[in-house]
C-alpha cells in the first residue's frame, strides 16, 4: 500500500518536474538570445538595442508558444519566474558583483532573498477561496445576482466574491488570476501582491544600476586586450531585460495604485457589467432609451481607501 502510494505521488509530480524543467530551459533560450543584440548591435545606440530585445524577447515567446502547440508541452509560468531571477541573481554574483560596492551588493542580494521568500508565501498563500460559507454557493455564476445585497454586510456582493475560472474557485475580493505566480489575488493576499510589486521594482532597478556600472567599467579596457565580450554582451542582455520588465511592471503597479485609491479591484473594473452594484441606469428626460454607466459603490475616499487596503496586512 505504501509503494502504490509513493507511486501515485511520483506520477502526480513528473508534469510538475517537467515543466520545471521545460521553464528552466526556456530561460536559458531567452537571456542567451538577447545577448546576440549588444552581439551583433554593439556599435548601435542604446534606444536601438532596447527595442531589438523588445523584438526579440516577443519572437522567442512566440515560437515557445508554437513549440507548446505542437509538442503538447508546455512550461509553467511562476517556474519561469523564478529561474530568471536565479539566473540574474547567479550571474550577478558569478560577474557583476566585482565592479559594485559591498554595501549596494549586500542590499541587491538582500532584496532577491527577500523577492524569492515572497514569491514563496504568494503562491502558497489563500487568496481568500470561499466553500460552503454562503448558501447556494454552487450555483453562483460570473454575472449572477445572487447574493447581491448592498445594505447587508454578510451578502457575497459586499464581501465581492467573485468567481475565477482558471481557479474554479470563488474568491473573496477577486481581482485577477496572476499567471506568473500561480495564483489568484484576493482579500487575503492582495497587500502581499502590491509589496512584492514594489519589491521586483527595486531590485530591478538595483539590478540595472549595478550591470550599468559593470558594463561602464568593462568598456574603459583596451577592447583588444579583452577576452570576456560575451560576459559584457550578457551583462548588457540582462541589463535591457530587467529594463523591460521595469517598464511594464511600473505601469501594473501604478494601476493598482489607482485601484487601491478608489478600492476597485481590476476585475469590477474590467467587467462591471456584469456586476448589478456597478450599474445605475438613466434616462434623459424625453428620451425612449436609457443609458447604463459605471458607478463605484465601494469607493469611501481616499484616506479610507488606503486604511481599508493597510488593513489587509495578515
Amino acid at each position: 500500500m505504501v509503494l502504490v502510494n509513493e507511486q501515485r505521488k511520483l506520477s502526480a509530480s513528473l508534469p510538475l518536474i517537467c515543466r520545471c524543467i521545460i521553464s528552466c530551459i526556456l530561460v536559458l533560450l531567452t537571456q542567451l538570445t538577447l545577448s546576440l543584440v549588444p552581439r551583433f548591435f554593439a556599435a548601435s545606440p542604446f534606444i536601438v538595442q532596447f527595442a531589438l530585445s523588445g523584438l526579440v524577447l516577443l519572437l522567442v515567446q512566440t515560437l515557445c508558444g508554437w513549440c507548446r502547440r505542437l509538442l503538447g508541452v508546455c512550461a509553467s509560468a511562476p517556474a519561469f519566474v523564478f529561474f530568471n531571477i536565479l539566473f540574474i541573481w547567479g550571474f550577478y554574483i558569478a560577474v557583476v558583483r566585482q565592479a559594485v560596492s559591498s554595501l549596494i551588493g549586500g542590499l541587491f542580494n538582500i532584496e532577491v532573498a527577500m523577492i524569492i521568500i515572497g514569491l514563496c508565501s504568494i503562491m502558497s498563500k489563500d487568496p481568500g477561496l470561499i466553500t460552503n460559507e454562503f448558501p447556494h454557493l454552487d450555483k453562483l455564476v460570473e454575472g449572477s445576482e445572487l447574493g447581491v445585497d448592498p445594505d447587508n454586510e454578510n451578502s457575497l456582493s459586499r464581501k465581492r466574491v467573485r468567481y475565477c475560472k482558471i481557479c474554479k474557485a470563488h474568491v473573496e475580493g477577486f481581482d485577477h488570476h496572476c499567471p506568473a505566480f500561480g495564483n489568484c489575488i484576493g482579500q487575503n493576499n492582495y497587500f502581499l501582491f502590491i509589496v512584492l510589486l514594489v519589491g521586483f521594482l527595486a531590485t530591478e532597478a538595483s539590478y540595472v544600476a549595478c550591470s550599468a556600472q559593470f558594463v561602464g567599467k568593462s568598456q574603459n579596457f583596451d577592447k583588444s586586450q579583452s577576452e570576456n565580450d560575451w560576459v559584457v554582451n550578457l551583462a548588457t542582455s540582462t541589463m535591457l531585460f530587467s529594463i523591460l520588465q521595469l517598464l511594464w511592471q511600473a505601469v501594473f503597479f501604478m494601476w493598482h495604485i489607482y485601484c487601491v485609491c478608489f478600492n476597485v479591484r481590476t476585475d469590477e473594473w474590467v467587467n462591471w457589467k456584469k456586476y448589478p452594484e456597478f450599474q445605475v441606469i438613466e434616462s434623459e428626460p424625453g428620451e425612449s432609451f436609457t443609458r447604463m454607466r459605471f458607478t463605484n459603490p465601494y469607493d469611501k475616499g481616499f484616506l479610507q481607501n488606503v486604511k481599508d487596503f493597510l488593513s489587509l496586512r495578515r
